[in-house]
């Protein structure tokens, strides 16, 4: 385990959400909102079942890199799961005379929100919190994302917080419905965060 995945500045607060560490007990209220058609369709994995969704996220590699959305309370409601995000810190790519420079240096980032929660800019504020995190606290170079092109509202997200697009590729995701469906990734350098936000 590198210093950088030691450092741990989990839970984070904004204007309107907590993110913190995603634990077994949270598994039920992730479950809610993936099983829903219009959310699952563009996850990378969806278990058809509550029972397999709580197996797959119970890998404890699985569950270190999901972390829980909440909206905080207000006086008119309570504290509420309305999303997850991923933030699964890996190695870059490097030649073998400076693989030990490349270990955990970056994070892949995904993510997913309750619809009834869409449109209100959550799902912009918590990526851009953990881009905070990335950057600043676990010192990271670089972070990136990928997503179906048909996934207009991801794409549009990652555009907004100024990631770069870095790949456009035509039908080289098979989606679960059988069809192959473009794919596009995003990343961002930590020096380009403070010019993009």
């Amino acid at each position: 385990m590198t210093d950088v995945q030691r450092s741990d500045p989990w839970p984070i607060r904004t204007s309107r959400l907590e993110i913190r560490r995603c634990t077994p007990e949270d598994l039920d209220a992730l479950w809610e909102f993936r099983k829903i058609p219009e959310v699952n369709r563009w996850l990378g994995v969806a278990p058809a079942t509550r029972a397999a969704f709580r197996e797959r996220y119970l890998d404890p590699d699985r569950l270190a890199a999901t972390f829980v959305i909440e909206l905080l309370p207000t006086s008119d409601t309570e504290r509420t799961v309305i999303g997850d995000l991923m933030v699964r810190i890996e190695d870059a790519w490097a030649q073998l005379e400076v693989a030990g420079d490349a270990k955990g240096v970056q994070a892949e980032l995904g993510w997913a929100l309750g619809p009834a929660f869409a449109g209100r800019g959550y799902a912009t504020e918590a990526v851009k919190a953990a881009i905070d995190v990335c950057f600043g606290p676990l010192g990271l170079r670089r972070v990136h994302a990928g997503c179906f092109a048909d996934n207009e509202p991801s794409w549009r997200l990652m555009e907004r917080l100024g990631m770069r697009r870095e790949e456009f590729s035509r039908k080289t995701a098979l989606h679960r419905s059988g069809e192959w469906l473009d794919g596009m990734d995003y990343a961002l350098l930590a020096e380009e965060w403070p010019a993009a936000r």
